[in-house]
Order: C-alpha cells, then sequence, then structure tokens
C-alpha cells in the first residue's frame, strides 16, 4: 500500500483578505448610508450585494486557515473540505441575496423615486475603485474555489458598480429615475450568474464528485497502460479540498514488476499530469477474474 501526502498547497492570502475585506465593508457603509438618504434602489441593491461579498471574504478566509489545521485521530484529513464548505456557502448567500434585491426593485419600479445623478456617480466612483483594487488581489491561484469565488465576487462587484456609475450619468441629463430600480434588476442576473458556477462546483466537490478539471479516463488509461499493470479496479478521484485532489486505486500486476520503480513512476505523473497529490494504491499480485478486473469509475 502506498500512500502520496502533499504539503497543503493553500497561499497565504490574509493580507489580501484583510485588506479587502476592510475596504469593502467601509464601502458597504457609505453606500448603504447615500442609498438611504437619497432612496437610490441601485445604490441599496449594490451595497446588498457588495455587503454578501464581505461575508463570502470573511467566510473564505476562515476556511483556508481552518483548512490548515493538522489531521489528528478524530478528523484524519484535517479540515481541508472546510475551503469547499465555504464555497458552498457563498453560493447561497449570494443567491439568497439577490432576493431582497429584487424586491426593493419591483417596488421601486413601479413607484419611481427622483435620484440625484451626481450623488449615484460620486459613490459608485467610489466603489470601483474598491471593488477593482480587491479583485486585482485574487487574480492568481484560480484552480482554488474559495480564491476563484473571491475574485469572481470582486470582479463582479466592480462590473455592477460601473453600471451603477452609468446609471447614475443617465439619470443626471435624462432623469429617466426609472434607470434606478432597472439597474437593480441587472444587478440580480450578474449576482445570479456569477454564484452558479461556483455554487454547482462545490456541490459537487461537497459529494466526491471527480473535479471538473480531471479526465477520469485519461487517469484509467495511463494507470492501465504503465508498465507491469495487467489490470485495474475500484479507481476512485475525488477532491479533498478546493486545491487537493485524491485518489485510490487497486493494481493488478505481474509478479516480477519492480513495484518500488512502478509506484514512484505513477505518484510521479498522477502529481505531474492530473494535479492528483495524495493516491493510495493497493497492488494485487494474482490474477483474478475479468469481472472483477473492470475499472469501477
Amino acid at each position: 500500500m502506498s500512500h502520496n501526502h502533499s504539503h497543503s498547497r493553500q497561499k497565504n492570502y490574509g493580507k489580501a483578505f484583510a485588506i479587502g475585506i476592510i475596504l469593502n465593508t467601509a464601502y458597504v457603509a457609505i453606500e448603504a448610508f447615500y442609498g438611504l438618504v437619497i432612496d437610490s434602489s441601485a445604490l441599496l441593491a449594490d451595497a446588498g450585494h457588495n455587503a454578501s461579498d464581505v461575508l463570502s471574504l470573511i467566510l473564505a478566509w476562515g476556511a483556508i486557515w481552518v483548512a490548515k489545521s493538522q489531521p489528528n485521530q478524530r478528523y484524519t484529513f484535517g479540515l481541508r473540505k472546510a475551503t469547499i464548505m465555504a464555497s458552498m456557502i457563498n453560493g447561497m448567500l449570494i443567491i439568497g441575496a439577490s432576493g431582497f434585491i429584487l424586491w426593493d426593485a419591483i417596488q421601486k419600479i413601479q413607484n419611481p423615486v427622483e435620484i440625484p445623478g451626481n450623488t449615484v456617480m460620486i459613490v459608485a466612483g467610489i466603489g470601483l475603485i474598491v471593488n477593482t483594487g480587491t479583485a486585482l488581489m485574487f487574480m492568481r491561484d484560480q484552480h482554488d474555489l474559495n480564491i476563484k469565488g473571491a475574485f469572481l465576487h470582486m470582479a463582479a462587484d466592480a462590473g455592477v458598480t460601473l453600471g451603477v456609475l452609468i446609471g447614475g450619468l443617465v439619470i443626471k441629463f435624462t432623469d429617466a429615475y426609472w434607470v434606478d430600480p432597472l439597474l437593480s434588476f441587472l444587478i440580480v442576473i450578474v449576482i445570479l450568474y456569477s454564484a452558479w458556477g461556483l455554487l454547482s462546483d462545490s456541490v459537487k466537490l461537497a459529494v466526491d464528485a471527480v473535479p471538473k478539471n480531471i479526465d477520469i479516463k485519461e487517469v484509467a488509461n495511463f494507470l492501465r497502460n504503465s508498465q507491469g499493470v495487467e489490470s485495474i479496479h475500484d479507481l476512485h478521484i475525488w477532491a479533498m479540498s478546493t486545491t487537493e485532489n485524491a485518489l485510490s486505486v487497486h493494481l493488478v500486476i505481474h509478479e516480477d514488476t519492480n513495484q518500488d520503480l512502478l509506484l514512484k513512476q505513477i505518484k510521479h505523473k498522477l502529481k505531474e499530469s492530473f494535479d492528483i497529490h495524495h493516491s493510495t494504491i493497493q497492488i494485487e499480485l494474482n490474477k483474478i477474474n475479468d469481472s472483477l478486473t473492470e475499472n469501477h469509475e
């Protein structure tokens, strides 16, 4: 039996998370304040969107910290899957927040209120700087769902805030106050689009689906074609966290095969070519029935 344990590849994003949380919390307070003062549906909707993203950043940061905990007798893999749970919760929170935004927009589009375009533009301009700057801090390591989630949230926020800024410009020169609640509807569309993929990926990983960046057929073919391997069975691939993948498999090999060399070559290939850093491989020397040598995927 061979076990290949990799060190956690979680990056230290503590500084980026701290800066992002502080800046966005301050902006949410500013945006919510002016949204209430001028009764702007768009500003309040964007504030709600940003508030959900602040909570998402806090959850993602906490999950990465928890995932670094060492395995123990009760949690033999550690708490790596906390990163997957955080990504799933983030997706649900964002989708849930869209319901409140939609409700407010419906009320405002039925009864438009006068909105000062200048105030909308100034507040949105501040948000555009904050959101864009925060998104840039999370551009790397998109293979990690938590980091990807943080980037998507901030990038979507920047796009939405730009739309609000343009809406403020339109209101200023046209007095088309219905643009304000219309922007809220567009914000909901952006929220749902950006959150659905994250939630879908998270749920799949939570139920141990094969990570989408791994082709299990290619892995199976590689294992079958490795020198000395007669057949394989009980092949399983799953995610231990948003950055670490695991594999377990039974290999039926020729009796004269150099097991140590075979395992070394296979583990190296799994890591370098398939992004699988934790492998459990059981060697079987005796031939077994064909029905048992099939690959159960």
